[in-house]
């Protein structure tokens, strides 16, 4: 029976859509397959790995009947890439085995039964859904993304925040150190949910979003979240846990704002960080009426100034930063210009968008 027949670069950007979360060793040698469906023209491509599921749906040509059997995931596209983008290729099924032709080359893969492989459980109970452009939701992601905590063993801040409420959509990360805030506008209104996303769905989500404007439908249940966008669905686990209160962190009401050009000052902390010391990565910021004066120097007594003409008139204030932190939150934005708002040498900063309140970010001060 002929599973299915199309173009290579057709059947590889489907595989690969859904082959990210396919780990190469697994407890479960089942789940390096994908399980493949067919019912008449439509295919179905799902992988798991037990905590996040994909499936997607797409029609190929092939003979008609339904058919389901799972399949090495990584071998199929290793095979796949190695040929022409518009050589036409076809999967067979013979025995318990599948039949890769194309041009004149042939590949005999092994099959597990499709019975054996696990799927997620869906929750019985998911709240309401609401939709974003898939480009908004992108964006939300790389605006935050940057300040997870990787291994924390403070697990709930090893991902992000989703919170859902009236019309607004916030996503928070933070790792201890930073805390980073992004919100967006929803078509509907929502009653308040809060969801925790695991760190490797948020960066499986990101590899997928497009730049597209079709919208991105979102639903969330206690323990899991649900996401369906250009016939595709997207199952995770939750983290469970209590996110800290991102109120409580974000600081209101500091008396001393700089309004400066973003890139600017991106070059400048780039410059001086690269006479930090590799374990510290400290810079200080010198800011008096007029000038920002940034800093560094290493064990080996080599030091770097950089100096930025600015229009404050505030305190003068000499505060320490891990210059990682302030260069990842300015390299995930793509405005002109930054406000950065200190209070006094040892209260965190806050780092906004000028007129809009859209973004957040907070980072500690380090002492140097």
């Amino acid at each position: 029976m002929i599973v299915l027949k199309a173009t290579q670069d057709k059947v590889l950007s489907v595989l690969q859509s859904v082959a990210g979360i396919v780990e190469r060793r697994h407890t479960l040698p089942i789940l390096a397959n994908v399980l493949i469906r067919k019912t008449g023209s439509a295919l179905q491509f799902t992988t798991s790995d037990l905590e996040i599921q994909i499936r997607t749906t797409v029609e190929f040509d092939g003979d008609a009947g339904n058919f389901t059997t799972t399949v090495g995931a990584r071998k199929l596209i290793d095979i796949l890439r190695t040929m022409p983008a518009d050589q036409t290729v076809s999967l067979e099924s013979a025995q318990a085995k599948l039949i890769l032709k194309g041009g004149k080359s042939k590949f005999t893969l092994q099959t597990l039964p499709a019975e054996d492989f696990p799927l997620v459980q869906e929750s019985a109970s998911f709240g309401p859904s609401f939709s974003v452009p898939q480009k908004t939701l992108k964006d939300l992601l790389s605006q935050v993304s940057f300040a997870m905590a990787v291994h924390d063993i403070r697990y709930y801040l090893n991902g992000i925040l989703f919170v859902a409420e009236g019309k607004q959509l916030s996503l928070v990360a933070t790792d201890g150190h930073r805390l980073a805030f992004a919100s967006a506008m929803l078509d509907v209104e929502v009653p308040r949910q809060e969801v925790i996303l695991p760190r490797k769905t948020v960066l499986e989500m990101q590899r997928l979003l497009s730049d597209a404007d079709g919208a991105i439908e979102m639903q969330f249940a206690n323990n899991q979240a649900k996401f369906s966008f250009e016939g595709m669905e997207f199952v995770t686990k939750l983290v469970e846990g209590k996110f800290p209160d991102y109120n409580r962190v974000i600081p209101k009401n500091h008396k001393n704002g700089i309004i400066l050009g973003r890139q600017p000052l991106l070059a400048s902390l780039q410059r001086t960080a690269i006479l930090t010391s590799d374990k510290f990565k400290g810079v200080r910021l010198n800011i008096d009426p007029g000038t920002l004066r940034v800093a560094s120097n290493n064990a080996e007594q080599e030091e770097a100034v950089d100096e930025l003409d600015i229009d404050y008139n505030g305190d003068s204030i000499e505060i320490g930063f891990n210059v990682t932190y302030l260069i990842d939150a300015l390299a995930n934005m793509d405005q002109e210009m930054v406000k950065v708002e200190l209070s006094d040498s040892n209260s965190s900063a806050l780092l906004t968008i000028p007129d809009n309140a859209n973004f957040k970010y907070v980072v500690m001060p380090m002492r140097i």
